[in-house]
């Protein structure tokens, strides 16, 4: 396995997420259907064991993914990535601290991600039904916005890493930019957005620029008719699923360049986590009322993690440790959810039947 590059490693990494998403789009879910219960626990348990497998990955063989091989590039590597970690004279046990802290890096900007991605999961519900799709075709529509997801926070995250180790005061910017997201989240929480989607400025840009069939066309985005091009709705629902992944990803990947700047530990929680919701979300729409102090906790979390980039030089010099921000992470998520559970909100006269 020492031949085993970086480069090679990543491509193996996208080959396998790419395998097991096709197997559940083109072989579990080959006849287009709504999602029930026990699929969506079912997938969930996939990801979320996937992703715990992944960690004991790097906590064991975690010098695979930088092809770390002897003192130079385990040092390489640290400078770079880990500077205030000191590493022991043995080698051994030098790169056993590596895999653990990089290890420990991953796992926590997962169960971030997992969390911030939430509100990500309620807004893309809200498209949704309010463009009237069919609940068979939900499946269908996320996996292509997955796939375009992973391609968008590639993107982001390895020029985001890179614009960091060059112009290190950007973290000031994100933390800046986290704190007034926070802030705002907590209060507005209360108040009813009302969101006419189809007067949304990109769905009025797209109309006016290619041809929109009006009608869905079964779980089809596009068709030729009558020797003509046409997008359909579904295409719209794509596009704007994106777009709101994208405006969401402006929170959550700063946030994880938080825990570290490896932009490879930050991409591999990404990919895991939103992979993750993608099966949570069918049963997360049922619950969609359930949990209303998870704003709250995001809210929290946002503020916190603006807080800790703003003064990520200070908290490194008295000995703060990722750890530390595992606990707080899976603290508030965990109040926020028994919160929810414990003081639920009125129903509205709406939803009472």
């Amino acid at each position: 396995m020492d031949l085993l590059t970086p480069s090679l490693f990543f491509i193996i990494f996208g080959v396998l997420v790419i395998s097991v998403l096709l197997i559940d789009l083109l072989l579990v879910g080959r006849r287009y259907h709504v999602v029930s219960l026990r699929e969506s626990l079912m997938w969930t348990s996939v990801w979320v064991s996937l992703a715990i497998g992944f960690y004991f990955f790097i906590r064991y063989y975690g010098h695979l993914i930088h092809g770390i091989t002897d003192w130079e590039s385990l040092k390489a590597y640290v400078t770079l990535y880990q500077p205030t970690l000191k590493l022991p004279d043995d080698f051994g046990a030098a790169l056993d601290l590596y895999r653990r802290e990089t290890s420990l890096n991953y796992i926590t900007g997962y169960l971030l991600e997992y969390t911030l991605s939430i509100d990500n999961v309620f807004v893309i519900l809200m498209i949704l039904t309010g463009f009237s799709v069919a609940p068979q075709n939900y499946k269908p529509v996320l996996f292509w916005g997955v796939l375009g997801a992973i391609v968008l926070r590639f993107i982001f995250i390895f020029a985001g890493s890179a614009l960091i180790h060059r112009f290190e005061w950007l973290l000031l910017v994100f933390g800046a930019f986290l704190v007034y997201s926070g802030i705002h989240m907590f209060l507005s929480r209360n108040q009813q957005k009302k969101t006419e989607i189809r007067n949304h400025w990109l769905v009025r840009f797209l109309s006016k620029h290619v041809n929109i069939y009006p009608d869905y066309l079964e779980n089809k985005f596009w068709k030729r008719i009558d020797g003509k091009f046409y997008f359909t709705p579904l295409f719209i629902v794509l596009i704007m699923i994106e777009f709101t992944d994208l405006i969401f990803a402006m929170d959550s990947i700063p946030a994880i360049f938080s825990i570290t700047t490896d932009p490879y530990i930050v991409f591999f929680s990404n990919v895991f986590a939103i992979i993750g919701l993608r099966s949570l979300f069918f049963l997360l729409a049922r619950l969609v009322n359930l949990f209303r102090y998870l704003t709250v906790g995001i809210s929290f979390l946002l503020a916190f993690v603006g807080f800790k980039l703003l003064f990520h030089t200070w908290l490194d010099n008295i000995g703060y440790k990722t750890t530390y921000s595992l606990y707080i992470i899976a603290a508030t998520l965990l109040i926020s959810i028994i919160a929810s559970l414990l003081f639920p909100g009125k129903k509205s006269p709406e939803s009472v039947s």
